[in-house]
Protein backbone atom coordinates (compact mmCIF):
# COMPACT_ATOMS: atom_id res chain seq x y z
CA UNK A 1 0.00 0.00 0.00
CA UNK A 2 1.56 3.30 -1.09
CA UNK A 3 -0.61 5.45 1.17
CA UNK A 4 -1.70 5.64 4.79
CA UNK A 5 -5.02 6.59 6.32
CA UNK A 6 -4.96 9.16 9.08
CA UNK A 7 -7.22 11.74 10.68
CA UNK A 8 -7.41 14.96 8.72
CA UNK A 9 -5.67 18.05 10.06
CA UNK A 10 -6.05 21.77 9.39
CA UNK A 11 -2.99 21.62 7.11
CA UNK A 12 -4.98 19.27 4.81
CA UNK A 13 -7.88 21.65 4.20
CA UNK A 14 -6.82 22.89 0.74
CA UNK A 15 -6.45 19.27 -0.42
CA UNK A 16 -9.82 18.41 1.12
CA UNK A 17 -11.45 21.33 -0.68
CA UNK A 18 -9.80 20.30 -3.96
CA UNK A 19 -11.30 16.81 -3.54
CA UNK A 20 -14.73 18.30 -2.72
CA UNK A 21 -14.56 20.33 -5.94
CA UNK A 22 -13.44 17.27 -7.93
CA UNK A 23 -16.39 15.35 -6.49
CA UNK A 24 -18.79 18.14 -7.48
CA UNK A 25 -17.45 17.97 -11.05
CA UNK A 26 -17.87 14.17 -11.04
CA UNK A 27 -21.44 14.60 -9.80
CA UNK A 28 -22.10 17.08 -12.64
CA UNK A 29 -22.53 20.09 -10.32
CA UNK A 30 -19.22 21.98 -10.67
CA UNK A 31 -20.67 25.33 -9.57
CA UNK A 32 -22.40 23.94 -6.46
CA UNK A 33 -19.43 24.24 -4.09
CA UNK A 34 -19.65 27.46 -2.07
CA UNK A 35 -17.52 26.43 0.91
CA UNK A 36 -14.06 27.95 1.40
CA UNK A 37 -10.82 26.91 3.06
CA UNK A 38 -11.66 29.31 5.88
CA UNK A 39 -15.10 27.69 6.35
CA UNK A 40 -13.56 24.23 6.51
CA UNK A 41 -10.93 25.30 9.03
CA UNK A 42 -13.51 27.05 11.23
CA UNK A 43 -16.09 24.26 11.00
CA UNK A 44 -13.78 21.26 11.17
CA UNK A 45 -10.71 22.24 13.12
CA UNK A 46 -11.86 24.70 15.77
CA UNK A 47 -12.63 24.08 19.43
CA UNK A 48 -16.04 22.55 18.59
CA UNK A 49 -15.64 20.83 15.22
CA UNK A 50 -18.80 20.14 13.22
CA UNK A 51 -17.20 17.33 11.21
CA UNK A 52 -14.29 14.90 11.17
CA UNK A 53 -12.15 13.72 8.30
CA UNK A 54 -9.88 10.89 7.39
CA UNK A 55 -7.40 11.35 4.55
CA UNK A 56 -5.43 8.98 2.38
CA UNK A 57 -1.89 10.31 2.21
CA UNK A 58 0.93 9.11 -0.02
CA UNK A 59 4.46 8.83 1.36
CA UNK A 60 5.38 12.19 -0.19
CA UNK A 61 2.57 13.92 1.71
CA UNK A 62 0.12 14.15 -1.21
CA UNK A 63 -3.51 13.73 -0.16
CA UNK A 64 -5.22 11.41 -2.66
CA UNK A 65 -8.54 10.86 -0.92
CA UNK A 66 -10.74 11.86 1.96
CA UNK A 67 -13.82 10.93 3.93
CA UNK A 68 -15.76 13.70 5.67
CA UNK A 69 -18.42 12.75 8.24
CA UNK A 70 -20.34 14.08 11.21
CA UNK A 71 -22.60 12.95 14.03
CA UNK A 72 -26.35 13.02 13.73
CA UNK A 73 -29.18 11.47 15.68
CA UNK A 74 -31.76 8.96 14.51
CA UNK A 75 -35.08 8.82 16.33
CA UNK A 76 -35.15 5.12 15.44
CA UNK A 77 -31.53 4.12 16.09
CA UNK A 78 -29.96 6.79 18.31
CA UNK A 79 -26.37 7.91 17.73
CA UNK A 80 -25.52 7.85 14.04
CA UNK A 81 -22.90 9.13 11.64
CA UNK A 82 -23.56 10.78 8.30
CA UNK A 83 -20.82 10.15 5.74
CA UNK A 84 -21.02 13.35 3.69
CA UNK A 85 -18.25 12.70 1.17
CA UNK A 86 -15.97 9.83 0.28
CA UNK A 87 -13.64 10.77 -2.54
CA UNK A 88 -10.44 9.55 -4.15
CA UNK A 89 -8.84 11.64 -6.86
CA UNK A 90 -9.46 10.17 -10.33
CA UNK A 91 -5.82 9.28 -11.04
CA UNK A 92 -5.60 7.19 -7.85
CA UNK A 93 -8.84 5.23 -8.05
CA UNK A 94 -8.32 1.49 -7.89
CA UNK A 95 -5.42 1.56 -5.42
CA UNK A 96 -7.70 0.73 -2.47
CA UNK A 97 -7.79 4.18 -0.87
CA UNK A 98 -11.57 4.46 -1.10
CA UNK A 99 -12.10 1.13 0.62
CA UNK A 100 -9.61 2.03 3.34
CA UNK A 101 -11.24 5.44 3.95
CA UNK A 102 -14.68 3.81 4.04
CA UNK A 103 -13.37 1.23 6.49
CA UNK A 104 -11.84 3.94 8.69
CA UNK A 105 -15.22 5.67 9.02
CA UNK A 106 -17.01 2.40 9.76
CA UNK A 107 -14.38 1.41 12.33
CA UNK A 108 -14.65 4.84 13.95
CA UNK A 109 -18.42 4.37 14.19
CA UNK A 110 -18.08 0.87 15.61
CA UNK A 111 -15.35 1.81 18.12
CA UNK A 112 -17.35 4.82 19.34
CA UNK A 113 -20.71 3.12 19.84
CA UNK A 114 -22.64 4.55 16.89
CA UNK A 115 -25.67 2.55 15.82
CA UNK A 116 -25.75 3.48 12.15
CA UNK A 117 -23.72 5.09 9.38
CA UNK A 118 -25.74 6.64 6.56
CA UNK A 119 -24.95 8.46 3.32
CA UNK A 120 -26.37 9.27 -0.09
CA UNK A 121 -25.25 7.83 -3.40
CA UNK A 122 -26.38 8.98 -6.83
CA UNK A 123 -28.57 6.42 -8.58
CA UNK A 124 -26.35 6.46 -11.68
CA UNK A 125 -23.16 5.74 -9.71
CA UNK A 126 -23.46 1.99 -10.10
CA UNK A 127 -19.82 1.32 -9.18
CA UNK A 128 -20.35 2.94 -5.79
CA UNK A 129 -23.72 1.24 -5.28
CA UNK A 130 -22.23 -2.17 -6.07
CA UNK A 131 -19.31 -1.51 -3.72
CA UNK A 132 -21.56 -0.43 -0.85
CA UNK A 133 -23.94 -3.37 -1.29
CA UNK A 134 -21.01 -5.80 -1.42
CA UNK A 135 -19.89 -4.51 1.98
CA UNK A 136 -23.31 -5.19 3.52
CA UNK A 137 -24.81 -1.72 3.18
CA UNK A 138 -28.46 -1.48 2.21
CA UNK A 139 -29.17 1.11 -0.50
CA UNK A 140 -32.66 2.48 0.15
CA UNK A 141 -34.05 3.06 -3.33
CA UNK A 142 -37.51 4.11 -2.16
CA UNK A 143 -36.39 7.27 -0.30
CA UNK A 144 -35.82 10.63 -1.94
CA UNK A 145 -33.48 13.25 -0.51
CA UNK A 146 -35.09 16.60 0.32
CA UNK A 147 -33.04 19.77 0.66
CA UNK A 148 -33.70 23.47 1.03
CA UNK A 149 -30.96 25.85 -0.09
CA UNK A 150 -30.13 29.12 1.64
CA UNK A 151 -32.13 31.26 -0.79
CA UNK A 152 -35.29 29.17 -0.49
CA UNK A 153 -34.86 29.01 3.28
CA UNK A 154 -34.72 32.81 3.42
CA UNK A 155 -37.76 33.09 1.12
CA UNK A 156 -39.76 30.63 3.24
CA UNK A 157 -38.90 32.42 6.51
CA UNK A 158 -39.67 35.85 5.06
CA UNK A 159 -43.04 34.70 3.70
CA UNK A 160 -44.12 32.71 6.76
CA UNK A 161 -42.64 34.33 9.87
Amino acid sequence: MSFKIREGEAKDVQSILDLIIELAVFEKEPEAVEITVEDLIKDGFSENPRFKTFVAEESDGTIIGMALFYERYSTWKGKAIHLEDLMVTASKRGVGAGKELYGAVLKYAYDNGYNRVAWEVLDWNTNAIDFYENTGAKVLRDWDVAQMNKQNLEKFINENF
